[in-house]
């Protein structure tokens, strides 16, 4: 039996959701949308609540889009396998991992329990750190203990190996970087656990999605954060695409920016050719990878790939939508909220007002 007919229900699912996967073209309408307009289509009206502080709309906001995403996940691993739905529902769970990172910032920065409550993303029962462990966090006297408690759960592995980093060197970086590392790796290592004709499809959408991290993570921590090569190279998760264990080895000793730019293997040297920035490369390889979802997406018959790739795409339109929101929530200029959704090229959008 072919994976088409394993999985006719799924790929009908995924079919009909992709037809709300919005174009350059849509980006563009929606960003001439007055708030009201944009609130009512998208049943976004915390953004209308003048009750509310402009951080607590913007937050609700971003709240109501991320349950979308995660309610559309939900309805795509219900026909799925195992390893299959394990591999879907880990990937939406690094928001998790988010309100994660915000507990460990709540104790590092000693934060009072109401202002960290208040940004932890609301999440469906099986994508949440449980109740229990949620309380017993906020109990936590350090971000030591935190990651101790972590080790009795399910998040075992990533606890134990923060936790290592932290004691070792103290930096809230580092451990951050150590959790998001974990997360990454442990994705890789499901989905080169499948050894039917899903893997080529999965290869090829998590090696995208892992060689635009490597890159960005590369030219951050070299060029912004100024660590050495090999603690670079440390926190970097290879991929089985474009990215590879040799290649990384090699870029994280270029010495430039430009240089690293340069020496990307095809395509990207291409699609990055000429650029100077972290936010323009952010951009191209966002593109690049989001390109290689969509051909994932309609051009294979693996359900889960094929679902995957779509919850990757529905995830790139929500953050796009949702910067759209929060710039007219905070009257930002037309100039830099075209910025922000991807529609005209990074610059300096208020550097002609001052001139005037």
């Amino acid at each position: 039996m072919t994976i088409l007919a394993d999985h006719a229900y799924l790929n009908t699912r995924v079919t009909v959701m992709a037809m709300q996967l919005l174009e350059p073209s849509g980006i563009a309408a929606l960003s001439h949308l007055p708030l009201p307009a944009l609130a009512e289509r998208f049943g976004l009206t915390a953004i209308l609540d003048d009750q509310q502080s402009t951080r607590a709309r913007s937050r609700a906001v971003e709240q109501s889009l991320i349950q979308v995403l995660l309610a559309e996940l939900l309805i795509l691993v219900r026909p799925m396998n195992t390893a299959e739905r394990a591999l879907v529902l880990d990937w939406g769970r690094k928001y998790a991992l988010f309100n994660l990172k915000t507990l460990i910032r709540g104790k590092l920065y000693d934060l009072d329990q109401k202002e960290i409550q208040d940004n932890l993303y609301v999440l469906p029962e099986h994508m949440r750190l449980s109740e229990e462990v949620s309380t017993e966090l906020f109990r936590a006297e350090n971000v030591l203990e935190l990651l101790r408690q972590l080790e009795a759960g399910a998040h075992r592995t990533l606890a134990r190996q923060a936790r290592e980093v932290y004691e070792q060197q103290r930096e809230p970086f580092a451990l951050e970087a150590a959790i998001d590392q974990r997360y990454y790796v442990g994705l890789l290592r499901q989905v080169m656990a499948f050894s039917d004709a899903n893997l080529n499809p999965l290869k090829r959408l998590m090696g995208a999605e892992l060689d635009r991290i490597n890159l960005m993570w590369l030219l951050r921590f070299r060029f912004s954060y100024q660590l050495s090569a090999s603690e670079t190279f440390y926190y970097l998760v290879p991929s089985m695409r474009l990215l590879t264990r040799d290649r990384l080895l090699h870029l994280v000793n270029v010495e430039t920016f430009e240089g690293v730019v340069a020496t990307l293997p095809a395509p990207l040297d291409r699609l990055l050719a000429g650029s100077t920035n972290i936010v323009d490369v952010q951009k191209r390889i966002g593109a690049y990878a989001a390109g290689e979802a969509h051909w994932v997406l309609h051009h294979t018959q693996s359900g889960v790939a094929r679902a995957l790739a779509y919850l990757m795409l529905r995830e790139r339109d929500l953050l796009l939508l949702f910067a759209l929101a929060q710039g007219q929530i905070l009257k930002l200029p037309s100039a830099a909220i075209e910025i922000a959704v991807e529609l005209s090229e990074p610059g300096c959008p208020w550097a002609g007002s001052r001139a005037a």
